[in-house]
């Protein structure tokens, strides 16, 4: 069903072309809380979309995005199950809730779209809020765990 596609929310600022393949952001001198997000990469009747391609930035513990490199930035390809891992921080809100920024591709279908963190109050007061947007977020001792299925519409 088409409805149960995951929902654009905008590219938002600062993509970069050309990002590193890798499925960790975890560069040294890069300080914050641990974190990492799984899932899958799904079409709307439930199958794996394998090798769907996932392109994913953010910013630092500070806020901040690198405009100069590819810090918390970077694309993997999910799996032949459409499963995909990415190890990182949590990033910084700066002036908006936190979040993490992704486009997707596979299929033939495109999404580019804002993961949400719960817990942050700010959700909805700077861009449209849509809880379908929210990762699941637990702590695990030594740093969050996030997942976060994408369907593909």
């Amino acid at each position: 069903d088409p409805d149960d596609a995951t929902p654009s929310s905008g590219e938002g600022p600062f993509f970069t072309k050309h990002s590193p393949e890798r499925t960790s952001f975890v560069d040294p001198g890069l300080a914050g809380t641990p974190m990492e997000l799984s899932g899958r990469v799904l079409a709307t009747d439930g199958r794996a979309v394998p090798r769907a391609r996932l392109d994913f930035w953010h910013t630092d513990q500070a806020g901040e995005y690198d405009h100069a490199g590819y810090r918390c930035r970077g694309h993997q390809y999910a799996d032949a199950d459409g499963r995909y891992v990415l190890r990182t921080i949590v990033p910084g809100a700066g002036g908006r809730p936190k979040h993490i920024h992704v486009k997707l591709a596979g299929n033939g279908r495109a999404l580019t779209t804002q993961l949400l963190f719960p817990e942050d109050a700010r959700n909805g007061r700077d861009w449209p809020f849509d809880r379908r947007l929210l990762m699941k977020v637990a702590d695990d001792g030594s740093g969050r765990k996030a997942r976060f299925d994408f369907v593909l519409g």
